[in-house]
């Protein structure tokens, strides 16, 4: 029934978007201030793009839906996307999936993600959980491949976080918030002018917090064994150098010390550890970007580097040797230490109206990336407190990238887009198992997009688009050399869509319909090789199977009068295995992990004359497979936020409740043997957060 209602809401809301033109619009100016106006974007080749010119299907959440449905992370608006996921393996999300596409644990061997992952030029791809959303002005996220400006790390999309730009005017903002199991948190930010400058500007903003997570630990009677830390500091240095040159420098530290206490015998929110998880990471980041105004054309450089050092340790087998009792001893614990260092260089020329070719009706740009990535993983398993697995692995891989695009005038009205990106990458790893390798891919993406203006209100786009992902090999010493590496995936993907402003500019709504065909599909399956050791998980990644995936996107806000704006969002997603078999069965047809069939909100936001303020969330995700290697599901779920407050011109004051409905739902599934004497195959489930209320004041200064 979700289904079809689904359906036939996106079919009549298309139409109004591909019907609607000026005539039939109204054209009240009076009610000036329920206009909604166009987004500038930072994800795209050229600075002044606007998100309804994007020829792709594109989400993006401003500072205020950020701030009004988030509290802390990225993971509390991601449900405002259609067609997004993620994978609760570790405190914070660190892996997304888009249209079913993306990692869900922490890998084995290369570092390959299928969903980019940027904070202000600089990238986090994999290390997720810096996406805190205090002073962030707004998170773009692309679906479907970003071949040709993005490459091998966004296979399925990419997500793309910008924090707030330094302004010459002054300003200082703080933020206070408390709430129920031990939440508490604080932020202030500041900008304003260089000295006496009137053209350059600075801004530093710093966030703090904590809560308790939502876990009773009965072995240490504690209720913050799953306890979350986070500190955030950013800065950003705008300088005006002269009339043709300006340089931005952006700066970012983030410190988790957060336990991760989640997993438990009983299926619910006690557990039973003695030694408690821990999920850290401290991490700095900077980025400086140099643009050029030329006669003939602009230089942009961007250098980027991240440096991260990550702690991820748990109990392995969750319990303690009272609770094992007659079976005991029974002790495991793994932990995984990572240092990771990642420089870029990107270099674009793009064309201004001086140097535009064929009788300037095409724009153009060439560019070159390189990047490094290092990285020193160092992981010690021990059972009854003593080691016996000691493992140290270093992995560096260097990137390579020639890209360029064209964008010609067909037509007043129609533009043509041509992107392509050959990229190589080659990769260096050694291990304590004497296992050396040397892999090196070269691939080939891009895109064809047609975009027309109907009007100046609404665009229609239609592309094709290939992207790729770099192959990479597994570690366990029982494979074959045969099945050591495995090669790259590509991914075609067709896509049309309407971008539009309708009703003067009252109702924006995107729609988007897409068919990708999957191709050396990359496929991570694990067993237990010893049914008496549940660290015995053996990850294996193959080139096993062929997929395909489609679906819609919609999303929608209407600002239905001065004071109340209503919005929505609507992913259909079908993604299947085709020919995939395996040693636990014939998957060929089967759903494909992480990648629930729909996502849905809806909501609205009202602000009253008065300063009143009210906002409501209400998501649902379909049912999806945990993994490709079992038939085990997480549960549909639905959710419901809310947040009431009072807004005066210099303060706010609010109280906001998550997952009011107290839901239980999981956010991440493993299906082994844990329990002893027998060890049967059972589902584990990370719950997500229960019901939970608090209270949030800012103010202005």
């Amino acid at each position: 029934m979700f289904k079809k209602i689904s359906t036939l809401s996106l079919l009549g809301l298309s139409f109004i978007a591909l019907s609607t033109n000026d005539e039939n619009q109204n054209t009240d100016n009076s009610v000036e201030e329920t206009r909604l106006s166009d987004i500038r974007v930072t994800s795209d080749f050229r600075v002044e793009t606007t998100a309804s010119e994007v020829p792709a299907s594109l989400t993006v959440l401003d500072s205020d839906s950020l701030e009004q449905a988030g509290q802390q992370h990225f993971q509390d608006v991601l449900n405002l996307v259609p067609n997004i996921n993620w994978s609760g393996s570790t405190s914070r999300p660190r892996y997304f999936q888009i249209r079913g596409i993306g990692e869900r644990s922490q890998y084995e061997g290369a570092p390959n993600p299928s969903v980019g992952f940027i904070i202000d030029d600089m990238d986090f791809t994999g290390i997720g959980g810096a996406a805190t959303l205090f002073d962030i002005e707004h998170i773009e996220v692309l679906r479907g491949p970003q071949g040709t400006r993005y490459g091998a790390n966004a296979l399925a999309g990419l997500i793309y976080v910008q924090s707030k730009t330094a302004s010459t005017e002054r300003s200082h903002h703080g933020r206070l918030s408390v709430g129920q199991d031990g939440i508490a948190s604080a932020g202030f930010s500041t900008t304003g002018a260089l000295g006496n400058s009137q053209d350059n500007a600075y801004r530093f903003a710093v966030h703090q917090y904590q809560s308790d997570g939502f876990r009773h630990n009965v072995f240490y009677n504690r209720d913050d064994s799953d306890q979350k830390d986070e500190l955030s500091i950013r800065g950003k240095l705008h300088f005006q150098m002269n009339d043709h040159w300006q340089s931005d420098l952006s700066l970012l530290m983030i410190d988790q010390d957060n336990g991760f206490d989640v997993w438990t015998p009983s299926h619910d929110f006690t557990t039973y550890s003695n030694d408690l998880g821990i999920d850290a990471q401290k991490a700095y980041g900077a980025s400086w970007k140099n643009t050029w105004s030329g006669k003939h054309f602009d230089v942009v450089s961007i250098t980027a580097l991240t440096d991260a050092d990550i702690t991820y340790f748990f109990d392995g087998d969750w319990g303690n040797n009272n609770y094992w009792g007659e079976y005991a001893p029974y002790e495991y614990a793994l932990n995984n230490d990572r240092e990771r260092r990642h420089s870029t260089q990107e270099f674009r020329l793009l064309s201004n109206p001086e140097s535009r070719l064929f009788n300037g009706r095409s724009d153009w740009l060439v560019g070159v990336y390189l990047s490094r990535l290092d990285e020193n993983n160092h992981s010690l398993e021990a059972s009854d407190g003593l080691a016996y697995r000691d493992f140290a692995s270093h992995y560096q891989a260097d990137n390579i990238a020639l890209f360029g695009q064209l964008d010609n005038q067909l037509t007043e009205n129609t533009t043509l887009s041509t992107g392509l990106r050959l990229e190589q990458r080659k990769a260096d790893y050694g291990d304590d198992n004497a296992l050396m390798l040397s892999p090196k891919d070269d691939m080939l993406g891009g895109q064809i997009s047609l975009r027309h203006q109907l009007n100046q209100h609404h665009n229609l786009y239609a592309s094709v688009s290939r992207g790729f992902k770099a192959g990479g090999f597994n570690l366990s010493t029982t494979l074959p050399d045969s099945r050591r590496g495995y090669d790259p995936e590509y991914l075609i993907n067709y896509e049309v869509g309407s971008k539009a402003f309708l009703f003067d500019y009252r109702l924006q709504l995107n729609t988007a319909v897409f068919y990708s065909k999957r191709k050396d599909m990359q496929v991570s399956t694990s067993f237990q090789s010893d049914p008496d050791d549940p660290l015995t998980y053996v990850y294996y990644t193959g080139n096993a199977a062929e997929g395909e995936n489609y679906g819609v996107e919609l999303d929608a806000l209407w600002q239905a009068s001065r004071n109340l704006s209503i919005h929505g969002s609507l992913g259909y997603l079908k993604a299947t295995y085709s020919d995939y078999v395996t040693i636990d069965g014939d998957f060929s047809g089967r759903e494909q992990a992480h990648a629930p069939n729909y996502t849905a909100n809806v909501g609205f936001t009202y602000l009253g004359d008065r300063g009143f303020f009210t906002r409501l969330d209400y998501q649902a995700v379909d049912a999806f497979y945990f993994s490709d290697s079992h038939d085990q599901r997480a549960t549909s779920k639905q959710l419901l936020h809310v947040k009431v407050g009072y807004q005066a011109p210099q303060w706010a004051l609010y109280a906001w409740g998550r997952n009011i409905l107290d839901e239980r739902y999981a956010v991440r599934g493993f299906y082994f043997g844990l329990e002893p004497p027998n060890y049967n195959d059972t589902l584990y489930t990370h719950l997500g957060d229960p019901q939970h209320f608090g209270v949030t004041f800012e103010f202005d200064f």
